[in-house]
């Protein structure tokens, strides 16, 4: 490995411009360089054409919430809060809780392809978008034919390929795109400093409402970065500028983040960090009771060991850029290093009393950020093509050899696929989350094949319904006597009954959580509507409060450069 020959950018500077292309070179269509990416993201899903699409951990959680997403749009319901076909149809507030940036996402995907692409086509994309962040980051450094080696090689990394085949984990692979530009805007900061306020704080914004483990490592790492720039550089003003950026992306995202803080308390959120699902059962190389959960972290943490290494040697090798480049080399290297060691038991402390860090739930996670130094620093620590190419079949040999002998991947084919449409379609419903049910409600319990509506006493009743949907149910009961009606429904506090136009208490069966409307003697038109609590319209008017703010403020500051720009010339006139 050597940096002899390297064309990445002689200054100092975090923002230096790449130099040694010929001005042709320099205005070649973006195009080409996406085509790059492209085909590297088309190399990712080969395997598709034979064994069908990955089922990963998460696969169901993101297939079933795209078609929940897609029934929803198609009876008026753009945003929706409440999975209803969750729980076999006894529903959760997944969409409450999980950011809506993926399921948005792959909803319009399914929308406009076929439904056996629509998770291909979601894969390929983000693959693409993640490089193509890549490619804005490192072009500031690089010439273009290695800003596309890098940003490639970030698209399909080792991490990447063990979220797509193993984890299905699509909301932290779109989350992956955030990552370069997190740092690209970092190094703007601290070059040009207020102008980079609003930008950066839409990527925090936007890292909430994609996927909320990455998002605590994004603001961590925001943190880091922005602590080593400012000590390097003695600026106040970048810490300034990253505590600001922070706040203002809160505000931005509140419509989202402000309901699913304060909602918590009516879920079961703490299963989200259960057994098996915490830091400490998934350092790298550790053992606990499950073979398949065991089995999956020899997998990831060889991968981790893979790009920890690379890293190290990279970084070694890069001595001339590091000695050119060094404020840039200290904060990549620094991250890195945390990123790394993380990942590790040694910092189990940290994961138990950092703020939220806790619920990250998996350390190798970090793996999401060092992807980013790993296609970085083997670029610039690694100048000869063929020891590239070396580097890249070793990592392919050893995803395949996981693959081969350690967990092999499982795989949905086309009679899968659909048997999760028709179960939508018939009205089965579909297994719910454990961190998203209601509190008192236990899906282990509830029958599927109960009716909408039944009573729960000795009364007779003649029950009609008239609407059920996702939002919004209606239906009258004629009882012979006082009683209470059970409802195919989780209760849950934003659900309001009203009972002949009067709002009454409902209250949960004990056995299964599901709701319970009293009703009196006689006719009862009962409607059950899912409310919009307080807590939304305060996120609500948040957000769009502070992105009002935002347009006044890009609005006078274009004003003021127009004003400034003409200055010159009015005076120049009056000459």
């Amino acid at each position: 490995m050597s940096d002899t020959g390297t064309s990445a950018n002689t200054n100092d500077s975090l923002s230096g411009k790449p130099q040694g292309e010929n001005r042709g070179a320099a205005q070649r269509p973006r195009w080409a360089s996406l085509l790059g990416i492209a085909l590297a993201a088309v190399a990712v899903e080969i395997p598709f054409f034979f064994n069908g699409m990955p089922s990963g951990h998460d696969v169901e959680f993101h297939l079933y919430s795209w078609l929940e997403v897609l029934s929803q749009w198609k009876l008026g319901v753009f945003f929706p809060r409440w999975a209803a076909w969750a729980n076999l149809g006894y529903g959760e507030p997944r969409f409450l809780f999980y950011p809506p940036a993926s399921w948005m996402l792959g909803s319009l995907i399914s929308a406009v392809f076929p439904w056996r692409l629509a998770a291909a086509v979601y894969i390929w994309s983000v693959l693409v978008l993640a490089g193509a962040s890549m490619f804005l980051l490192v072009r500031r450094w690089f010439d273009r034919r290695d800003a596309i080696f890098a940003a490639a090689l970030y698209a399909v990394n080792p991490y990447h390929l063990v979220v797509v085949y193993w984890r299905s984990a699509f909301a932290e692979l779109l989350a992956s795109c955030l990552v370069p530009l997190l740092l690209l805007l970092v190094l703007k900061a601290a070059e040009e400093g207020w102008r980079v306020l609003v930008p950066l704080s839409l990527l925090l914004a936007a890292a909430w409402l994609t996927n909320a483990p990455a998002a605590v490592m994004i603001h961590y790492s925001l943190a880091l970065l922005v602590l080593i720039l400012a000590w390097q550089r003695r600026s106040l003003r970048l810490l300034l500028i990253g505590a600001s950026a922070v706040a203002l992306g809160a505000c931005l995202s509140a419509f989202y983040l402000f309901p699913a803080i304060y909602e918590q308390k009516w879920i079961n959120i703490a299963e989200a960090i259960s057994s098996g699902s915490r830091p400490q059962d998934n350092f790298l190389f550790i053992h606990t009771t499950d073979p398949d959960h065991d089995a999956f972290n020899r997998i990831i943490s060889w991968v981790a060991v893979l790009e920890i290494a690379v890293v190290l040697t990279a970084a070694w090798a890069a001595k001339a850029w590091r000695a050119k480049n060094r404020q840039l080399w200290n904060a990549l290297f620094v991250w890195a290093a945390t990123s790394s060691v993380l990942m590790f038991p040694l910092t189990a402390l940290l994961w138990k009393f950092l703020p939220k860090l806790v619920f990250m739930q998996f350390p190798w996670r970090w793996l999401l950020c060092l992807s980013l130094m790993f296609s970085i620093f083997l670029t610039v620590g690694v100048r000869r093509w063929w020891v590239r190419t070396a580097i890249c079949v070793v990592t392919i040999a050893i995803i395949v050899v996981a693959w081969q002998r350690i967990q092999p991947p499982w795989w949905d084919n086309v009679a899968d696929l659909r048997e999760m449409q028709d179960n939508m379609s018939d009205g089965i419903g579909y297994e719910g989350v454990d961190e998203y049910t209601p509190v008192g409600a236990d899906p282990s319990t509830i029958d599927k094949d109960v009716p909408q509506v039944a009573v729960d006493g000795a009364a007779r009743a003649t029950i009609q319904v008239l609407h059920w949907g996702p939002e919004f149910k209606l239906f009258t009961a004629e009882m012979s006597a006082p009683d209470q009606l059970a409802l195919h429904l989780f209760r849950y506090p934003a659900w309001q009954a009203q009972v002949n136009g009067r709002v009454v208490e409902t209250a949960a069966r004990p056995d299964t959580g599901q709701m319970l409307v009293p009703v009196a003697a006689g006719m009862n038109r009962v409607q059950v509507i899912l409310l919009r609590t307080w807590d939304r319209t305060v996120g609500g008017w948040t957000s769009l409060i502070a992105a009002v703010s935002i347009g006044i403020w890009a609005l006078l500051v274009s004003r003021r450069r127009r004003t400034s720009d003409l200055g010159p010339q009015v005076s120049k006139s009056a000459v």
